[in-house]
């Protein structure tokens, strides 16, 4: 059925000011003189793509390693947006709120969303509680948040909002164990997604509350997954062109259209001769902080050792833990961890360093720290 075209949009919302899609594609002739920079580059994108431009330069997080300058084809953009669309059934008139940054992939393909489908754009800077940021009365069918904003969506009493949608993104980071648990009182299906810039955003998703969240990642149709030598992921589809692109994430394939993810390959902690993966002792790590009343940010790393070449190291934000809690950490660790995993050192970063889109970076937040001891613990 056509969509009534006094539904569809012609215009969008930017920080709560409403810009029309004919101005923007002049811009920046008819806009505000007072626009901020992150304004003015969303709406440099918009016009961009309003007036047809066949080629756009993605940033990459920069989250493992240095930020790279990605070209996409539009074919590309389009054909992603258009899997997303199919699968949460976006169209013409639905309602979306853009929330994450846009000037990285997450936030730039749910513009191109909103445009594909024709649909009714709601875009705010990044913030904790994007919520906060738009009437009460607003009601939205999409959205994508990272974790950090969806943990401060629920905490300000946001649930109900959140069960008005057709579907829920979450990704950029790991979600914590509170966080998924708590996601259960949602009735609207929330997804962590699986993807980088060089695949347009999420080539898989992972149902994470409802009857049957799991662990394993569903790849979405059309989209052709394997393994290289290293057991690290594959992934050829339209939305890389058809070239392949092969990543740094250890997976266990399931079959041809699911896979569990293990980890980083360049995560792993080469500790006395023995690999460890970081991630794995994180979500250890984590489980056992909740349990100790003590939930906070920590990752893994593997910090230089004379003896072990690598001491598996824990991380924490915030104020050290006193020498008892420590000591009962330690503890629980020990329990649930082979001797080579357990974290040897816990070591405090005052606050955690992040890249520009919002996600952890553990390379500068390592920096950061004091040098590590001479020798082992």
């Amino acid at each position: 059925m056509a969509a009534d075209a006094s539904l569809l949009p012609d215009s969008l919302s930017l920080n709560g000011r409403t810009f029309r899609y004919a101005d923007i594609q002049q811009y920046p002739a008819h806009a505000p003189t007072d626009l901020n920079g992150y304004e003015a580059r969303v709406l440099d994108f918009c016009r961009q793509w309003l007036n047809g431009a066949q080629e756009f330069g993605l940033r990459t997080s920069g989250s493992t390693g240095k930020p790279q300058l990605v070209t996409m084809k539009r074919r590309q953009l389009e054909a992603s947006a258009a899997r997303t669309g199919d699968y949460f059934d976006l169209g013409p008139g639905d309602r979306m709120l853009v929330c994450l940054n846009c000037e990285f992939v997450g936030g730039l393909m749910m513009l191109v969303r909103g445009f594909e489908r024709r649909m009714h754009l709601t875009i705010v800077e990044p913030h904790a509680d994007p919520l906060a940021l738009v009437p009460t009365s607003a009601e939205f069918d999409f959205a994508s948040f990272v974790p950090l904003q969806l943990r401060a969506v629920l905490d300000a009493g946001h649930a109900p909002r959140l069960n008005r949608m057709k579907g829920i993104l979450v990704g950029g980071a790991a979600v914590e164990r509170r966080l998924e648990k708590d996601l259960q009182q949602l009735r609207v299906p929330v997804y962590l997604t699986y993807g980088m810039t060089e695949t347009a955003s999420h080539i898989a998703l992972r149902r994470l509350n409802g009857a049957q969240p799991g662990t394993a990642y569903h790849v979405l149709p059309g989209i052709t997954v394997a393994q290289d030598a290293r057991g690290c992921l594959t992934v050829r589809a339209d939305v890389t062109l058809d070239q392949l692109i092969i990543t740094n994430d250890r997976v266990q394939l399931l079959d041809a259209h699911t896979f569990e993810w293990l980890g980083r390959a360049d995560f792993v902690i080469n500790s006395g001769g023995v690999k460890v993966q970081a991630e794995k002792v994180e979500q250890v790590l984590e489980v056992a902080l909740t349990e100790l009343g003590l939930g906070r940010r920590a990752f893994v790393t593997g910090r230089p050792d004379a003896r072990l070449g690598e001491q598996v190291t824990a991380v924490l934000e915030g104020k050290p833990l006193t020498a008892a809690q420590e000591q009962q950490l330690h503890e629980l660790l020990a329990q649930r961890l082979d001797k080579y995993e357990r974290p040897r050192a816990l070591v405090y970063a005052p606050q955690f360093r992040t890249t520009a889109s919002g996600k952890l970076d553990r390379l500068n937040t390592v920096r950061s720290l004091a040098p590590a001891p001479p020798a082992g613990r």
